[in-house]
Formats: structure tokens, sequence, C-alpha cells
């Protein structure tokens, strides 16, 4: 379809929105087998394919966070967060609790989300907006997002009433998480 069929049709849809629920009996019955997609705000959305960077950079920080965190915390590798009844998301990387087998009934909520991390490059306009209210929305204390474009750093924290309070770029230096005070990142190890 043509981009300016594209925006003649879309002001008159009306979006059909879907709930968890449903998304996952259409993940169980393999309609989305061929296909990265994930579930924002009740709306699916194909999911950028990652480029040589994006899948380097994001693997290589996954392996370096696991040695640092130890058993403190679960490092999850585009794996599947359930925030609301309408969001399901997959980060490049998601830090939570280590809950053993409680993940075979449900992927990690909010309240079992240290942070979430996103490597972005095609997609850092839907990263810095729609997925950062809706980590906002849902109480993820904290997101870092790493702009493969400027190379740097954008930490979101504080989020009250669906958007986040605070916001910082950093291209050098050190950062210490949320939920882990003693803990030292590098950020030249983030941004390789």
């Amino acid at each position: 379809m043509s981009q300016t069929l594209q925006q003649s049709i879309a002001p008159t849809l009306t979006l059909a929105k879907i709930s968890v629920e449903q998304y996952h009996r259409m993940v169980e019955a393999g309609i989305w087998d061929d296909r990265q997609v994930e579930l924002l705000n009740g709306i699916i959305v194909e999911m950028s394919p990652e480029g040589k960077p994006h899948a380097h950079r994001s693997t290589d920080v996954g392996e370096y966070l696991i040695r640092l965190l130890g058993d403190r915390a679960q490092v999850r590798s585009a794996k599947p967060i359930t925030l609301s009844d309408g969001s399901e998301l997959e980060p490049d990387l998601a830090i939570v609790q280590r809950l053993g087998d409680e993940y075979l009934v449900h992927h990690p909520y909010p309240e079992n989300i240290f942070w979430v991390m996103e490597y972005s490059n095609t997609s850092l306009e839907k990263d810095l907006g729609i997925k950062a209210e809706i980590y906002a929305a849902a109480g993820i204390a904290e997101y870092w997002v790493v702009n493969l474009k400027e190379n740097k750093l954008i930490v979101f924290r504080d989020p009250v009433n669906g958007k986040y309070q605070s916001q910082q770029e950093l291209t050098s230096g050190q950062i210490s998480p949320l939920a882990f005070a003693d803990l030292t990142i590098e950020v030249a190890r983030l941004l390789g």
C-alpha cells in the first residue's frame, strides 16, 4: 500500500485492541512463528530486525551483566515481560528477580523487574517514545536506552503518573542501577 493511500485511510481506521491473554493464545497457536512482534498498549507491533552492532552489543553486555550480577538477578535477553493487560514487550535485556520455575507460569511482571535495556538504531523513536511511556506507566524504576547512532546511554528514572521524571545522557563514566547501588557499571562497556 502506498504511503499516500495509508495516510488517507489511517484517520478513518479504528484499531481493534487485544488483551495479553488473547495475544498469548495467538502465540500458542503459532500465528506469529514467522514474525517478530510484541504487544504495545493492546496493539501488535512488528519489531525491527537486529543489525549486527545491535545484536553484538546487546549480547556482549548481557554476558557482562551476568558476570557482574552473579546470583543477585537474572539477565533475560530478548524474552517477554508482561506489563499490563495490554502490553507484553521483549526488551533486549531485562534484569529481573530470580524466581526459577515461577517463570513457567508467567513472564516477569513489573514487580519482578529491576530495570530494562534497549539497544536502539532504527527503532530509536519508538524506544524513546511509546516504550518509555509504557515502562513508566508500568512503574519500571529505570529504563536504559543505548542510542547506537550517537553512541550514548540514555537513562530514564523515577516514573510518576506514566512519565519518567529523570532523564540523563551519558557517554562515559560509571553508573549504578537503582536496585544495586553498590554495583558499578562502566558506561563505555555498555557502549562498546
